[in-house]
């Protein structure tokens, strides 16, 4: 593997996943997104409480990443080989925790929308 392209991510991805799983992902991390910009732009404000309960599930969505990608690939603790290996479970609980926190602040606010503000 002498270049590493968009393809070649997409293939390795697919093999880890495999490939209706691996979909499956993009298609939930689409459709979260979109749902997150649709709220951002609907309620036109952040509310800082449910922002709060979204950063308090962080961890927990770092966590889990990292158990899910652990899970897919059969691998434990004890195989971490080296530097590479910690920046990349580093990455997938940054990715973990973040999407953990979109996910938490959309739901939130599909749950419960923002009050309508009268105008008089």
């Amino acid at each position: 593997m002498k270049d590493l392209t968009f393809q070649t991510l997409i293939a390795v991805f697919e093999e880890i996943f495999g490939r209706g799983l691996f979909w499956a992902m993009v298609v939930v991390a689409t459709v979260v997104t979109l749902a997150y910009l649709y709220v951002l732009i609907r309620d036109r404000a952040v509310s800082w409480r449910k922002f709060l309960w979204a950063q308090l599930s962080m961890p927990v969505g770092a966590v889990l990443a990292v158990w899910f990608v652990m899970a897919m690939t059969h691998s434990a603790p004890s195989d971490i080989g080296g530097a590479i290996d910690v920046i990349v479970f580093l990455g997938v609980a940054a990715m973990g925790a973040i999407g953990m926190a979109i996910l938490v602040y959309t739901v939130q606010s599909l749950v419960k929308p923002p009050k309508a503000v009268t105008e008089s």
